[in-house]
């Protein structure tokens, strides 16, 4: 199995998508390396792409508070995106810079080995539990996959485009704070 470091080294040297071209950092994750948590973007932003780390804008600001909410924070749980380099101007990343990528994500569950995986709007919830997955009608659900449960979310940058969405996602927030709950007593069994 891959380590960490050496996951570190591959994604650092990547050139395998036209996204490392204009990159001035690969964003491969932030967080507790045994969470129980993960939580998986699309892609870095600027600011991501600036500090190297994920969701540090103001999507991220909103989600520490969300994260705060069910008395989690960043040291609880690991962040990541499906894609470690930026798309220029923000665009969704391509089907094709997401298939490039996977791997780089799937390693990092292989080392991390969540129990609850949360992904953070449409790109990961398709990229991740299926691809006919409509955020606006399956977010909220609960699907159990190979041991692991995923659930989706509205990105938190939607939330800051659309303000009504935010109950939707307080609904969310709670439900992952009862499956959290319910996994860490299912261990204790």
């Amino acid at each position: 199995m891959i380590t960490w470091e050496e996951l570190e080294r591959i994604a650092q040297g990547c050139h395998r998508c036209r996204l490392a071209e204009k990159r001035h950092n690969v964003v491969l994750g932030t967080g507790d390396r045994n969470a129980d948590v993960m939580f998986v973007g699309e892609g870095p932003g600027y600011y991501e792409d600036m500090q190297g780390e994920p969701f540090v804008g103001a999507a991220g600001q909103l989600l520490d508070k969300m994260l705060m909410a069910i008395d989690l924070s960043r040291k609880d749980v690991y962040i990541a995106n499906i894609v470690k380099c930026r798309p220029p101007a923000n665009r969704d990343p391509l089907p094709d810079e997401q298939n490039l990528c996977i791997n780089y994500l799937r390693s990092q569950y292989m080392l991390i080995r969540p129990k609850i995986i949360v992904c953070l709007g449409r790109i990961a919830a398709k990229a991740m539990i299926t691809q006919d997955f409509l955020i606006s009608r399956d977010r909220g659900k609960w699907y159990y996959k190979k041991g692991v449960w995923f659930m989706a979310t509205f990105h938190p940058s939607a939330l800051l485009r659309d303000e009504s969405k935010k109950k939707y996602a307080w609904e969310d927030m709670k439900s992952l704070r009862d499956k959290i709950k319910e996994v860490q007593n299912e261990n204790r069994q």
